[in-house]
């Protein structure tokens, strides 16, 4: 079992070893349990750590979110790419149902295998909560379903001909080409009448430059072969930072992420309660009474000043 993981581990990233791993051992668990084998001959294999890169966690500010992504998303997905600030975890969950007011459910469709089916329940506990939505989405929310008609199934959120949405289809051809439109994945400037030059960085973080006859061309080779760039789960991500930074109490932070233990908050938010609690501390002593008073002394050969 431990040359099959370094096996894997020649070829495959640490996080896809990690998932093969635990599937094999949770299909190896079931033999345990029904006698086939007496242990489980997964457990104790040494794993490959997860490397963290630069697109790891990103973390995209409240201006450029509302000023600068919202703008570029197709009107259609606009109101999911809203909810999606801290709420939604897959662009392929669409039966999200408003409970009505600034509050919504949580939502019940999952992908397996490349289909989605629901589920009236969420996948823990925690997940099933209420979650407080800002009058600027609830205000989408609305407005989309004015515009669109519903799933045949219910879903809020369809494709252009009313079926699940893919999240390969959706971040391939809504999610990077707004990106691209915001400026904040690679770059399109016209050179010329003729020509626009498209810039990215490939997975070597080299940059890259073509000439294309027009914008379009452009946007959409730079949607394609551009390397990083703001992931769609990094909105909900974003949406705990702002909590964090705001002063929201790490109880609450947690309860409305749908995380079932606060540490698991603490654990992938570490930086921005540190950041915060920095700020807390400096807020906490700017006044303190503490005063000095530097005189003259006497004392002393070499006339040096002396403090009391």
């Amino acid at each position: 079992m431990q040359q099959w993981v370094s096996g894997l581990g020649v070829t495959l990233a640490p996080a896809t070893v990690r998932e093969c791993h635990r599937l094999t051992r949770a299909v190896l668990a079931l033999a345990v349990r029904d006698r086939i084998i007496a242990e489980n001959p997964a457990d104790g294999v040494r794993l490959p750590k997860r490397r963290r890169t630069d697109a790891d966690e990103q973390v995209i500010t409240r201006e450029a979110f509302a000023g600068s992504i919202l703008p570029e998303v197709p009107e259609r997905y606009r109101a999911l790419v809203a909810l999606a600030g801290g709420r939604v975890h897959r662009p392929d969950v669409g039966r999200y149902r408003p409970g009505g007011g600034d509050r919504a459910g949580e939502p019940g469709g999952y992908r397996v295998a490349g289909n989605v089916t629901f589920k009236p329940y969420p996948k823990s506990r925690a997940g099933r909560r209420i979650v407080p939505l800002p009058p600027f989405v609830v205000e989408l929310l609305r407005k989309h379903r004015e515009l669109i008609e519903p799933g045949l199934s219910g879903e809020v959120f369809t494709n252009e001909v009313g079926g699940p949405m893919r999240r390969t289809v959706f971040r391939a051809w809504i999610w990077r080409p707004a990106l691209v439109r915001a400026g904040l994945l690679g770059k399109v400037v016209q050179v010329d009448r003729k020509v626009w030059r498209a810039t990215w960085l490939d997975r070597d973080r080299c940059e890259v430059t073509e000439d294309f006859p027009n914008r379009r061309a452009a946007r959409a080779r730079v949607s394609c072969m551009a390397q990083s760039g703001l992931r769609f789960h990094d909105l909900r991500h974003s949406y705990a930072t702002w909590l964090v930074s705001d002063g929201v109490p790490l109880n609450d932070v947690a309860r409305v992420m749908g995380h079932e233990q606060i540490s698991t908050t603490l654990d992938r938010y570490t930086h921005a309660f540190e950041q915060r609690g920095a700020e807390r501390v400096r807020d906490a002593v700017a006044d303190f009474p503490l005063t000095t008073e530097v005189e003259d002394s006497a004392e002393g050969d070499d006339g040096a000043a002396g403090a009391r």
